[in-house]
């Protein structure tokens, strides 16, 4: 069963015709980029690509209407892909951005990527306790992998063959015969409905367990089969599902997975636990029977033979650890330590490579957040006027970064100008509940660099909304409200203390008290699951399309109360609940913008967050001793796993060049 659907033009599929002019050359090429990679076809559901015309036990009835989805339905396909059809048919041999003939073997020594500074388990799905990094980016496969070379296009890996249902009612996935596990058991239906349910229990984290809530039930159609049957229809919980961790269901013998801790993951990925010092050390070893080894999908992935990982206690003794050789890899997240700091006789001999990795992803949001449960901060006009008080272009001084104006950074779907008739369609139900800057023009922070007085003049403006919002500089020099109160912020930082003077000294200025408190990774956790904190800074992550399930983490209405959810601002509005569904809904590249770009407005508008920054690069430092492969992936990170658009190129692709025996494979 197809569905016909119009053809869109590459440019007209992300820009209307009299908005393209406006967005810049920035946008504009991204917008050529992504529009390259979106040419769409005339008929993308049902289309039937290397694919088995064959049904599982649940297709759906042919008198079932036709529906206009932007993914392929109704046939058995090796991959999945959102808006357009796969880059790499069926009969592939490798991803083009590897080395099909890499050498395996050495040693990858990392340090800790993000702000975790020690492990106390082994379980990566759960809320209690931290995990290493390195158990979701080596020891635990999916049902499907994403290719770092295109938007969204998930290709079987567990799974070598996937069926949507034409109506969205379910999806399938046969399971690849030579799939294994680490104990050598064959991956069954049983396991993934098994890692399904438990993945929907207590006590596991929110970005997990939410996800699934619009599945119905799991079932095992025959020994190879499983089918998910869905409440939500939709191409978000299809690439949800797909992308679902599974491990055996013999891993923790029984326990729910709230109780597994130190436990020895059972699991399908390349690497196994060889040896653990918990609190800060462990080392992988490459399975010598890894069953995917030979996958097109994994064909030049995984080529050190060990990896060693190393934790510390903040990032001055990482830079100093990994100057002395301690570890290979280091992505700097300071523009300052990384002008200053990543330098000297080292780099100048090319011992260490300096290298800003180019990447073609979205950025959405880094910025410091506000939480709204708090009654100071739930006034717009607060909220505003501590954004004003944030000097970004003294904080860029050396001109490293972007100041972020949008959720939706460096890419088409971030606002621009006066919004089309299409996001004014989406916006004018919840005009009463939502500031009037959000039918004008498109968010832009105010700038301190425009003439000498503009920080003076922005701060005269912050004082003055403080006061029409009730609060006013007392004969003490602290701003208070009508009770006599003292506003105060403290800001909870477990990483990076000091880079907020300017920040502080114009609170002050403002009769604002601000409280830097440190914390370690550990406790910091813990108060961000309770909410227990004023202001802190969230880095969202990158992106290539907006991803519903993602954005009602961080900003659905039913989040906000959940413990340990990512809705860290504490947003409830029924305009973001509606706005995210419509994104969901989409099912043209037009209606995706629309609805993305009127979200974005209704975010920036509303100053939930002070905007920060994003970069178009990944400042990176790399010992010189890799091979690395001769195609660069356009959208990737360095070091994490944070979603299925910063899959880790450089851990997963480079080799060690000391083995190589023969040029590099094209």
């Amino acid at each position: 069963m197809t569905a016909a659907r119009p053809t869109l033009s590459p440019l007209s599929a992300f820009r209307r015709r009299n908005v393209l002019p406006s967005i810049g050359r920035r946008h504009a090429v991204m917008a050529a980029l992504l529009a390259a990679a979106f040419a769409l076809q005339p008929t993308l559901s049902g289309v039937a690509i290397a694919a088995t015309p064959a049904s599982p036990a649940k297709a759906a009835d042919a008198a079932t209407p036709a529906l206009v989805v932007p993914i392929q339905t109704g046939v058995w396909t090796h991959a999945l892909s959102a808006y357009q059809p796969p880059k790499y048919p069926a009969n592939f041999t490798h991803f083009e951005y590897v080395n099909p003939s890499a050498p395996k073997g050495g040693k990858l020594r990392l340090a800790n990527p993000d702000r975790r500074s020690s492990f106390d388990k082994l379980n990566p799905f759960t809320i209690k306790g931290v995990a290493p990094a390195a158990m979701e980016i080596f020891v635990f496969e999916r049902l499907g992998t994403f290719a770092m070379d295109e938007p969204k296009s998930m290709y079987g890996l567990l799974a070598e063959s996937m069926f949507v249902a034409p109506d969205l009612s379910s999806i399938s996935f046969r399971i690849h015969p030579l799939a294994r596990f680490s104990n050598g058991d064959p991956v069954l239906p049983d396991d993934v409905i098994d890692s399904f349910n438990r993945l929907k229990g207590k006590l596991v984290l929110p970005n997990y367990g939410s996800p699934l809530l619009g599945v119905e039930r799991a079932v095992s159609v025959d020994a190879k089969t499983v089918r998910f049957d869905l409440k939500e229809r939709s191409i978000d919980i299809i690439f949800t599902l797909g992308d679902m961790p599974i491990f055996s269901r013999k891993w923790g013998a029984g326990k729910p997975l709230s109780e597994v801790v130190t436990d020895q993951p059972i699991a399908s990925g390349p690497y196994t636990m060889s040896s653990m010092k918990m609190p800060s050390r462990f080392e992988l070893q490459l399975n010598p029977k890894y069953w995917a080894k030979d996958l097109p999908v994994r064909r030049g992935h995984f080529n050190f033979e060990q990896i060693a990982y190393r934790m510390y206690k903040d990032r001055d003794v990482t830079r100093e650890a990994f100057k002395a050789g301690e570890f290979d890899i280091m992505r700097e997240l300071s523009a300052r330590s990384y002008a200053r700091q990543h330098t000297g006789p080292k780099w100048d001999s090319g011992q260490i490579i300096k290298s800003r990795l180019g990447v073609d992803t979205g950025a959405m949001l880094q910025a410091i957040n506000l939480n709204l449960r708090l009654p100071r901060f739930q006034d717009v006009r607060v909220r505003e006027a501590i954004s004003l008080a944030w000097d970004f272009e003294n904080y860029n001084r050396l001109g490293t970064f972007v100041r972020a104006n949008s959720m939706f950074n460096n890419t088409p779907f971030a606002a621009e100008g006066l919004p089309s008739a299409a996001e004014l369609a989406l916006l004018e139900p919840f005009r009463a509940s939502l500031p009037k800057e959000v039918f004008g023009t498109a968010f832009r922070a105010a700038r301190n660099d425009t003439h000498p007085n503009a920080l003076r003049e922005n701060l005269k403006r912050a004082a003055k909304l403080l006061s029409e919002a009730g609060w006013n500089i007392a004969a003490d020099g602290k701003l208070r409200n009508a009770k006599g109160e003292a506003f105060s912020i403290e800001f909870l930082e477990p990483s990076s203390p000091g880079r907020f003077v300017e920040f502080e000294r114009n609170l002050k200025i403002l009769g604002i008290e601000f409280k830097e408190r440190l914390v370690d990774f550990a406790l910091f956790r813990k108060r961000l699951e309770v909410f227990d904190y004023d202001m802190i800074i969230i880095v969202e992550g990158k992106f290539t399309l907006p991803n519903p399930s993602n954005l009602r983490q961080s900003y659905g209405s039913k989040e906000a109360d959940q413990k340990a959810s990512f809705n860290y601002r504490g947003v409830k509005s029924p305009a973001v609940d509606a706005l995210i569904e419509r994104i969901k809904a989409a099912t043209t590249m037009d209606e995706l913008t629309a609805a993305s770009r009127a979200l974005d407005r209704v975010v920036m508008w509303n100053h939930w967050q002070i905007p920060m920054l994003f970069t178009r690069s990944e400042p990176t430092s790399y010992w010189n001793k890799f091979g690395i492969p001769n195609v660069k992936a356009r959208f990737f990170s360095v070091d994490t796993l944070l979603d299925v658009h910063s899959l880790p190129w450089p851990l997963w692709t480079w080799w060690d060049k000391s083995l190589d025996t023969q040029p590099v494979a094209k």
